[in-house]
């Protein structure tokens, strides 16, 4: 028998043999990412709005938001990113300008400046946007407390003829881990919730109460929101565990839930720390083809709406 990872010759026609390899294939994997040529991805029906929730912290939010972002992005649909966690990791991984005195997302919901006056280009595509994060942001919940229309201030930034001087195709905006208002802000302004979720012990936990408070939003505030998008992320395939928590995830939410998991990775962790996502630091890995997938899901979901 051959042994698993033996290199495999191959004949490309002039008799000489060429050896695939894993690096190669690898390799080939990383160009067909960078470099889609005709696998550039259908446009929604309309433009998506989708908030990235979970009050748990550690469960790949901010990663699932760059990386699916930017696998859009690569592939032909542009793509804003509105940071409003403050702690910017978001603005980090796509590597824009976030240090105090940037134009940044606290500007926009306090009224100073539009979304596009505040939008930097990521260098990862040039259909990547960004509005940062800067530590600003961190008193905003505090300041909006005594503002009018408190809870709908992003959504106010996030009007059609606002978002219109940008044109994206897809607006994704990067909670903060918590529930506060800065959180219902984003979902105020959104039409979807995308809510990952880490195949762990405690994956559940806590995700009731998220569920009540998105259902509170649905009734007072914005009743065209809805849970459009449950992915899977920390996916271990070596443990039971790992496939239990997706059978129960898979068992209540149905076909909300991506049939793509983002496998646990150390690639994907490494990348914000270089200010890239992992489609960019290593495109030919398991984590940047995982995110590729899961765009793509959501992607042909988001054309076919228009044509059910």
């Amino acid at each position: 028998m051959t042994p698993k990872h033996q290199a495999k010759p191959t004949n490309n026609g002039d008799d000489s043999a060429v050896v695939w390899t894993p690096i190669a294939e690898e390799a080939a994997r990383a160009a067909s990412v960078l470099h889609p040529d005709e696998s550039l991805l259908p446009r929604p029906s309309h433009r998506r709005v989708i908030t990235v929730a979970n009050q748990k912290g550690g469960v790949g939010k901010t990663t699932s938001t760059v990386n699916l972002a930017a696998a859009l992005a690569i592939h032909g649909l542009k793509t804003l990113v509105i940071d409003l966690d403050p702690q910017g990791n978001a603005s980090t991984a796509l590597s824009v300008e976030h240090r105090s005195g940037t134009p940044s997302v606290y500007e926009v919901l306090i009224g100073e400046i539009s979304i596009a006056e505040a939008a930097q280009v990521s260098p990862t595509s040039p259909n990547l946007y960004c509005v940062p994060a800067t530590i600003d942001l961190a008193g905003a919940e505090i300041e909006l407390v005594s503002m009018v229309s408190r809870e709908a201030r992003l959504k106010e930034a996030l009007s059609p003829e606002a978002l219109d001087q940008l044109q994206p195709d897809y607006v994704f905006i990067d909670c903060p881990p918590s529930l506060g208002l800065l959180t219902v802000n984003a979902m105020v302004a959104a039409q979807e919730v995308l809510i990952p979720i880490q195949c762990e012990y405690y994956a559940l936990e806590g995700l009731s109460q998220l569920l009540r408070n998105i259902e509170l939003v649905q009734h007072h505030l914005n009743p065209e929101l809805n849970i459009s998008t449950i992915l899977l992320t920390m996916y271990d395939g070596r443990t039971k565990l790992a496939d239990q928590v997706t059978t129960e995830v898979r068992g209540h939410f149905g076909d909300v839930a991506l049939k793509t998991v983002i496998p646990r990775s150390v690639k994907v962790s490494e990348a914000p720390g270089f200010g890239q996502t992992v489609l960019t630091y290593d495109p030919g890995s398991r984590g940047s083809m995982s995110y590729l997938d899961a765009a793509k899901e959501i992607a042909h979901r988001g054309a076919n709406r228009g044509s059910a």
